[in-house]
């Protein structure tokens, strides 16, 4: 559930695939991976993700709507 959900909250928010990494402190290809479910992202990532487009970890894992 969650490559779906990043690409959608990306592209909700207007930002580039650049920009998140960017935003999250990580490589455009660390962050590319994260959004093709070819890796998994760590907590810490996680939060800093969820926290970059201002929603739960639930929300941005798929555990709620």
């Amino acid at each position: 559930m969650l490559p779906p959900r990043l690409q959608e909250l990306r592209r909700e928010s207007g930002m580039t695939q650049r920009q998140v990494a960017h935003s999250i402190q990580t490589t455009l290809r660390q962050y590319q991976r994260f959004e093709k479910g070819e890796q998994k992202p760590s907590y810490d990532n996680l939060v800093k993700l969820a926290d970059c487009f201002q929603v739960s970890l639930d929300y941005l894992t798929g555990r709620s709507q």
